[in-house]
């Protein structure tokens, strides 16, 4: 009987809270800033180009083949407007393959790409998910405008000591004292360049 009441207890208590569930087509949960979802590239506004020179170290790197970049002479280069020879000419991502890996984003010598929050796509066709150049400018512009409105820099794949608002780690005291935890002496720590 006791064991009864305590089960019936249970689930009055269930009854009597709030549902957990999401209803999700009609409602959706805000993502985090640092959610990862398909590539995008950055767009230089300042030189009213792209910011990508085709240089396909992110074809290279990619483990499951999914982008295709070709580059060509970039004609703002030779009117002097611009500071990149190469641009590119043709950027298409697979995302029906793509992993959201990043390798991508890192590899980039440039930080012409950046992970997006675009992850809801679908269509009927495969070939509907072969993204071409102005699609993933859109995404990524419009991704680093929503960010930087929220104040948050977008990371791209520059090292932690490049990026802005980078602050260096304190040392711990035994290491500024240059002795290790077990009284010997300490190794000197590798300190990040910094450009």
């Amino acid at each position: 009987m006791i064991g009864a009441l305590k089960a019936l207890s249970t689930t009055l208590k269930t009854l009597l809270r709030r549902p957990v569930t999401v209803q999700y087509p009609q409602r959706h949960l805000p993502l985090q800033p640092r959610y990862m979802g398909f590539p995008g590239l950055i767009w230089d506004a300042k030189v009213g180009e792209s910011a990508c020179t085709g240089c396909m170290a992110c074809a290279r790197v990619c483990p499951t083949e999914c982008i295709v970049v070709t580059m060509k002479d970039n004609p703002l280069f030779k009117e002097g407007r611009s500071p990149r020879r190469k641009i590119v000419d043709q950027y298409e991502l697979d995302i029906a393959n793509c992993i959201l890996c990043s390798l991508c984003v890192e590899v980039c010598n440039f930080d012409a790409i950046v992970m997006t929050d675009v992850h809801e796509l679908a269509a009927p066709a495969r070939s509907q998910f072969l993204i071409d150049r102005e699609t993933l400018h859109h995404w990524g512009t419009d991704y680093v405008q929503r960010m930087r409105a929220r104040g948050i820099e977008p990371t791209t794949g520059a090292p932690p000591w490049e990026r802005p608002g980078y602050k260096r780690p304190q040392a711990s005291a035994s290491r500024q004292a240059g002795t290790s935890p077990e009284g010997g002496e300490a190794e000197p720590a590798a300190a990040p360049k910094e450009g």
